[in-house]
């Protein structure tokens, strides 16, 4: 039994990676949610908006993963599909103070809508992970400073199927055309895309062992939003994601996976 789901993964990943973060959430009134609660307090996560709901459990996942490291994941959602718009307001103050507001999709749309919505009137850079994959309006994806699909992904934003650069390249170019202001389109080993402006750039990945690819993508998006508050070209950030991603692929599990600052800094893979 792992410590997972993708906003803790990724909040967990932004953590260790030295990111200060607010991790807005909710959990059941259960065992897993205590225990996940007192993980994000170990991991120093501000956990002041971390709700609880009677009516629903907290969320758990059951991950299987082949002899290639590839995982197939059923998800139920519990309390974390309960997060309704309204259940953000307390935590609006804080989420105005924020440099990025990082996102993903196991939580309901209507809920991202409005949060994205409100970010974006504030000039918050927003940062979506459109993980699980569904299709997602127009006016939500404007508002979108940065997207990060999965080749999955990004063939069921734009139609295309991703299976090569030069599909990744068009698929990136119809989420520029909706109004995204960059879009990386993850690879896998292969690296990522990444279309800003006018400029299409191929971000190199990394060759390893994979043991796990749970929460690759997570560690990407965590690692991603570090370096950019940190200030880094997003060359730069993406290369270093690509880098903390395939260091979380190396080990078994989740939030377990993901990589302390000092491991990104200093380890050659």
């Amino acid at each position: 039994m792992n410590a997972g789901g993708k906003g803790a993964n990724q909040a967990v990943a932004t953590a260790r990676l030295g990111g200060n973060v607010i991790f807005i959430c909710k959990i059941g009134d259960d065992i897993f949610g205590m225990q996940a609660v007192q993980l994000f307090n170990n991991e120093g996560i501000n956990t002041s908006f971390i709700l609880t709901d009677v009516d629903h459990p907290s969320g758990v996942a059951l991950i299987t993963v082949d002899e290639h490291g590839e995982n197939c994941i059923v998800v139920a959602s519990g309390a974390n599909a309960a997060l309704h718009p309204q259940d953000l307001q307390q935590a609006i103050a804080a989420i105005e103070q924020a440099d990025i507001l990082l996102l993903q999709l196991e939580i309901p749309i209507k809920t991202v809508e409005h949060i994205v919505a409100v970010a974006a009137g504030k000039k918050i850079k927003v940062v979506l992970n459109p993980a699980p994959a569904c299709t997602l309006s127009d006016e939500l994806l404007k508002n979108v400073f940065i997207i990060t699909p999965n080749e999955t992904e990004a063939e069921k934003l734009t139609g295309i199927k991703v299976i090569d650069l030069k599909t990744a390249e068009q698929a990136a170019k119809i989420l520029k055309s909706k109004g995204v202001e960059m879009i990386i389109i993850t690879l896998g080993a292969s690296g990522a895309l990444l279309h800003y402006e006018d400029k299409v750039t191929h971000i190199r990945g990394y060759k390893v062992e994979a043991v796990d690819t749970t929460a690759a993508g997570d560690i990407f998006n965590g690692a991603l939003v570090v370096k950019l508050a940190e200030g880094k070209s997003i060359d730069e950030a993406v290369q270093l994601a690509c880098k903390a991603a395939a260091i979380s692929v190396t080990r078994l599990g989740a939030q377990a996976s993901a990589p302390y600052k000092e491991e990104l800094e200093s380890l050659i893979i």
